[in-house]
């Protein structure tokens, strides 16, 4: 698991979505550094994952870059 891809998809998610990542953070009640975080090599728990898997309408293999498809694993 790489948390950098991970930022990084859930990115490219919210703008396909046109999703902001503040909005998107606030529905998933996860603080806002957890960008931040991820950038910084932090490992993200199972929980915050389901959830932005589930607001992005994707499953949490796609978020972690084991699928290039999102709806693999939903």
């Amino acid at each position: 698991m790489n948390p950098i891809q991970i930022s990084n998809i859930i990115k490219q998610s919210c703008k396909e979505k046109n999703i902001t990542i503040k909005s998107l953070l606030e529905s998933c009640e996860i603080n806002r550094n957890f960008m931040y975080d991820l950038k910084n090599n932090k490992i993200p728990s199972s929980d915050k994952l389901e959830a932005i898997a589930n607001h992005l309408d994707c499953s949490v293999d796609y978020l972690l870059g084991r699928t290039d498809n999102p709806n693999i694993n939903k």
